[in-house]
């Protein structure tokens, strides 16, 4: 079991920068692929980033590659999203997530998920 917590979310202009944090509970943090999500408002849940349990795989989407970087810390048992040169249409809920079992750009791979934290970025 992994219970996640997210925070750094807030509100910012575009162009700007955000670090969003996901600390984990569990001993197994470190056996565990991890990934970041967001949901705006009436929209599906998208994949954003993920990262491999050892942290030497990292994917992204489209949409955020070259924007983005997804890094976790197995010793602190937190993953980090840092966001810049942010834009509006980044503007969503943004979740942590976690599978002992794949890794991959479906939600449903993940069985582990944080209550969410909110980016807003105005233009």
């Amino acid at each position: 079991q992994v219970r996640l917590v997210e925070s750094g979310g807030g509100l910012v202009q575009a162009g700007g920068s955000l670090r969003l944090s996901c600390a984990a509970s569990g001993r197994t943090f470190s056996s565990y692929a991890l990934a970041w999500f967001r949901q705006a408002p009436g929209k599906e849940r998208e994949f954003v980033a993920g990262i491999s349990w050892s942290a030497d795989i990292t994917y992204y989407a489209d949409s955020v590659k070259d924007r983005f970087t997804i890094a976790r810390d197995n010793v602190k048992n937190t993953v980090f999203l840092q966001m810049n040169s942010l834009k509006p249409e980044d503007t969503a809920v943004y979740y942590c997530s976690a599978s002992a079992h794949s890794q991959g750009y479906n939600q449903y791979e993940y069985p582990y998920w944080g209550q969410g934290t909110q980016v807003t970025v105005s233009s």
